[in-house]
């Protein structure tokens, strides 16, 4: 199977060839056609496995253009290192597609985050704590929220996320 196979469209599987990706992981081609479906997925695979491109592929693929510049995708994460990353992940793979991913996380002024969502946002990935913070400051709109990704629910409960 190739990532041909999983009827992504030009602007991804441009990317992932300019990235030498061929074929899929097992847990990225069990996954994609659950989340085209639209139903709910809990995936559990080791690391380095694609889980990130198992959810952000078939994501990226639903995604479409809006002029509105609250997120579509919501992708919350345990840490600032792992926001970092799946912003990254996203901009490699929306290189030919006009993506706008932001990452938020604690640590740092919260006021220059809430800026920058008011310049708009299709992707948001954030660490739970500065979610919160954000909504509750009215950075970004969560009805516009059409997918959401928790990612790594069981180390956000072993840090103790669950009280939030």
């Amino acid at each position: 199977m190739t990532f041909h196979d999983l009827n992504l469209n030009g602007p991804l599987l441009n990317a992932l060839d300019e990235q030498g990706y061929t074929n899929p992981t097992t847990i990225q081609y069990r996954v994609f056609p659950i989340v085209m479906s639209g139903r709910d997925v809990c995936g559990i695979a080791q690391t380095g496995t694609g889980k990130t491109f198992a959810y952000l592929l078939p994501l990226l693929r639903l995604w479409k253009f809006n002029s509105d510049k609250n997120p579509q995708i919501l992708i919350i994460v345990p840490t600032r290192e792992l926001v970092t990353q799946v912003v990254e992940e996203v901009k490699k793979l929306t290189t030919y597609m006009s993506v706008l991913a932001v990452g938020v996380y604690g640590g740092v002024n919260i006021n220059t985050q809430w800026k920058e969502l008011q310049n708009g946002a299709d992707v948001l990935v954030a660490t739970p704590g500065r979610l919160y913070d954000l909504m509750l400051n009215g950075a970004f709109k969560t009805k516009a929220i059409k997918k959401l990704v928790i990612d790594e629910m069981d180390e956000m409960l072993n840090l103790g996320f669950v009280h939030r």
